[in-house]
């Protein structure tokens, strides 16, 4: 048989080509950094080595494994296994399965020592640490938010202190890894501290340990939204790009409403995380003004943004898990990111040439490319516009804010059949699609798909178009000219310039597409 192709402890599902592939998983991935949908069956956007290790399949030692392509499924589940916690997806569009591969496990050891280069001996290398530099895996602004009220009350509040001291020790803080702040929630917020102030564990420690307790009702909700809006400043230490996250110490129930808060720090780009110690009891429960409360205020209410410990005493073992938390970067989903900071608009081609059922393929192909993005008020938008000779907008950046909404409005469009004026086309939707968004917070990115030579000048209003800010892609199918793809689309034009024979070839774009978009997002960012 073939040897396994060797990949990287990131590969996804989505990056393999052949329905059945065995690849070679590298030793000593980070557990706490994969990012894997499902239990059994994993949504194709997950880590294949994430996914073999939660499945049982390898350990963190790697090895080959078997990936076989499945279809998409409407719900994969969220199961903690092997030191992975995968997280819940409603629907996606393709899925695989992992086994071990039994052909090439005599091939483990010749690719494992290339892909980690481990010493001849077998012993596993001691991972150092520049104490100054600080953990530069795990790059975040965080601010423990910590419970000063009188429901923790003076000895808890030395236990959590305590807590608190560890969890930043684990961390690793240095000046190109964690910064931490805190910040006290009683009846008033107070800042102790900011990212700024210190950038060494020992001098954290010390700032910890001399922190007096405050006392008062817990207003949690008014020291999140305070926390979200004045601590996270360029002049009090945030660092660009960095993601900033908020962990909340909670010791029974929040005095005030949480779920106003949450929003305002996930407007701000902030990851709330809430750490619950001592559930209210059923008597306490009735002055609890929503008891629903953790799901409003986390980023994400999957999961993964919230954490309980029954008590303050014997915390020890909840540290590592927690700290495993806050450095999976790619798991930042309030951060902003290409997921959740772009607008994409799709002109979509209704000319006679392409018929039904191949617009049907394009509209999934449109649906595929939109399901990958976190579309939201706040967050990344998403616009249609057909063309012929005449523009139809299908809808706007502000018409629909959920990702279902979305792709329900893409399944209802209907098709126009007429002739092919792209240039005009593009005019159209640079002035009235993407004018109106223009200046807000995400980057723009416009797709054009067409299966046939313009009418008209194509040039000029792509030109235009990028001047205003816009990315182009163009997506070229069947009599498409590859002249007319070039001269749309943005610069390096190779990496921008799609284009298949078949209609049915659409899908395998889908992937790529996402990926140049992350790409430029990121480009953008630095």
């Amino acid at each position: 048989s073939l040897a396994p192709t060797a990949i990287t402890c990131f590969t996804r599902g989505l990056d393999l080509r052949k329905g059945t592939e065995d690849v070679l998983c590298p030793a000593n991935c980070p557990l706490w950094q994969f990012y894997v949908f499902g239990d059994g069956v994993y949504a194709s956007l997950s880590s294949v080595c994430g996914a073999a290790i939660h499945s049982g399949v390898i350990t963190n030692a790697g090895g080959a494994v078997r990936v076989q392509t499945l279809p998409g499924r409407e719900n994969y589940p969220a199961v903690n296994a092997n030191g992975i916690q995968s997280q819940v997806l409603s629907r996606w569009a393709s899925s695989f399965s992992v086994t071990a591969d039994t052909k090439n496990t005599a091939l483990e050891a010749v690719g494992r020592s290339v892909s980690t280069a481990r010493p001849a001996t077998g012993k596993r290398p001691k991972k150092t640490l520049d104490k100054k530099a600080g953990n530069k895996d795990c790059k975040a602004d965080i601010a423990f938010l910590i419970d000063g009220s009188y429901n923790i009350g003076q000895r808890r509040f030395n236990l959590q202190k305590n807590f608190v001291g560890k969890v930043t020790v684990m961390l690793g803080i240095g000046t190109e890894g964690p910064h931490v702040g805190v910040v006290q929630a009683s009846e008033h917020p107070k800042i102790e501290f900011y990212l700024k102030n210190f950038t060494a564990a020992k001098e954290v420690l010390f700032a910890i340990k001399e922190l007096g307790f405050r006392g008062g009702n817990s207003n949690t909700g008014k020291a999140l939204k305070y926390t979200a809006q004045k601590f996270f400043s360029l002049e009090n230490g945030a660092r660009k790009g960095i993601p900033k996250i908020i962990v909340v110490f909670l010791d029974g129930w929040p005095s005030d409403d949480l779920e106003e808060a949450g929003i305002v720090a996930r407007e701000f780009g902030v990851n709330v995380f809430i750490v619950s110690v001592a559930k209210p009891t059923t008597e306490e429960l009735g002055m609890v003004q929503d008891i629903g409360f953790v799901d409003k205020a986390v980023c994400r209410s999957n999961g993964f943004f919230s954490y309980q410990m029954p008590t303050w005493f014997g915390t020890t073992k909840y540290v590592k898990p927690l700290v495993q938390k806050l450095c999976s970067h790619e798991q930042m989903l309030c951060s902003k990111t290409c997921y959740n900071s772009v607008n994409i608009g799709f002109l979509i081609d209704g000319s006679s040439s392409i018929g039904e059922s191949n617009f049907r393929l394009v509209l999934e192909f449109v649906s595929n490319v939109a399901k990958a993005f976190e579309i939201s008020d706040i967050g990344s938008k998403v616009a249609a516009v057909q063309f012929t000779y005449d523009q139809r907008p299908e809808f706007s950046f502000t018409d629909y804010v959920t990702k279902e909404k979305v792709l329900s409005a893409i399944r209802n469009i209907s098709y126009m059949s007429g002739g092919t004026a792209t240039g005009d086309a593009i005019s159209f939707t640079t002035r009235n699609v993407f004018g109106p968004v223009k200046d807000g917070p995400n980057k723009n990115f416009l797709i054009v798909l067409t299966d046939g030579q313009s009418y008209d000048d194509v040039r000029g209003p792509a030109a235009a178009a990028q001047k205003a800010g816009i990315t182009v892609f163009s997506v070229g199918i069947a009599w498409a000219p590859l002249d007319d793809l070039k001269d749309m689309a943005s610069e390096p034009r190779e990496s921008h310039t799609f284009f298949t024979r078949e209609f049915t070839g659409l899908e395998q774009m889908v992937p790529d597409i996402i990926r140049g978009i992350c790409r430029d997002f990121l480009d953008s960012k630095q």
